[in-house]
């Protein structure tokens, strides 16, 4: 029966084939790669052309200061005269910044863990399991404000705070495909010709689980991103003097009862749109290196 089944779908593949009509999941994967290609090139263009207005991102203009959007300051300028899209820029790049070191040390942390759990027999299961449900038990932002202020604050403070906090889920994902890994055939037989554990983790568990360490680390992004905004909101976060988007979303707190919603909205919008185009390129990796589960 598993032969007829077979044979029937080499014959429906060979007539789409031949009979030019696309198959049912390559517009899927072909506007799956259009979105990706889309996502990184604006999140490129963001990166570049924070480049190009760090400069003058800090400029005062004191005469033309809370001046609403306009074809000069799309976004308007600020209490002291400087444009909120040069400075919106500039800080969607310090986030985008801070986010890519806070998911590397986290995914970083997820695979250590993973691999502890995997070889290091019963005792590094249960150590690996106990930390994870642990973190996992603790009120997630309050956890994050406490590492935080325990480090003083500042970009450093935050990108320890959230790469020592974001691991857990991503542990759990690794090491259920490390344990797989760790039950075929080339392992056993890796172990049978006295190979140890480091040699099998280093061999064998480790190139099996980077493509999914790789995914976990671009969702895991997104939500750096925003954990970094609401710290530097909540003034635990970037350095005040910078323009990162949490503070300046702090500080058009001040001005949003005279009407100067543009000092709020448009920031907070900006930081929305790249934080999905960043979930985007996640998503679209993820569904590109598994296309079973996306049905692509």
């Amino acid at each position: 029966m598993s032969l007829l089944v077979r044979n029937l779908d080499d014959l429906a593949l060979d007539a789409g084939v031949t009979s030019g009509a696309p198959l049912p999941g390559r517009g899927r994967r072909a506007r799956t790669l259009m979105w990706l290609g889309v996502a990184v090139l604006v999140v490129l263009g963001v990166v570049v052309a924070a480049t190009l207005v760090s400069g003058s991102a800090g400029d005062t203009d004191l005469p033309g200061r809370n001046a609403s959007p306009s074809p000069d300051a799309l976004f308007g300028t600020d209490r002291l005269g400087r444009d909120v899209l040069e400075r919106t820029l500039v800080g969607l790049r310090l986030s985008l910044v801070v986010g890519t070191s806070a998911a590397l040390g986290s995914g970083a942390i997820a695979l250590l863990l993973a691999l502890a759990a995997v070889a290091g027999g019963r005792v590094g299961a249960a150590v690996v399991t106990w930390l994870v449900d642990l973190f996992l038990a603790l009120p997630h932002l309050v956890l994050l404000i406490l590492i935080t202020f325990a480090l003083g604050g500042g970009t450093s403070a935050v990108v320890i705070a959230i790469a020592v906090t974001h691991w857990p889920r991503l542990t759990l994902v690794l090491t259920a495909v490390g344990r797989e890994v760790a039950a075929s055939d080339h392992v056993a037989i890796s172990l049978a010709l006295g190979h140890g554990r480091v040699h099998v983790a280093r061999r064998h568990l480790v190139p099996h689980l980077l493509p999914q360490l790789s995914v976990g680390t671009v969702l895991m992004f997104p939500h750096a991103i925003l954990h970094e905004a609401a710290l530097s909101f909540l003034g635990l976060g970037i350095d005040p003097g910078l323009p990162a988007i949490g503070v300046m979303l702090a500080e058009s707190m001040r001005s949003l009862s005279a009407g100067h919603w543009w000092l709020a909205v448009l920031p907070g919008l900006a930081l929305l749109v790249v934080v999905k185009l960043v979930d985007t390129i996640g998503t679209s990796i993820r569904a590109l290196a598994d296309p079973r589960s996306h049905h692509l």
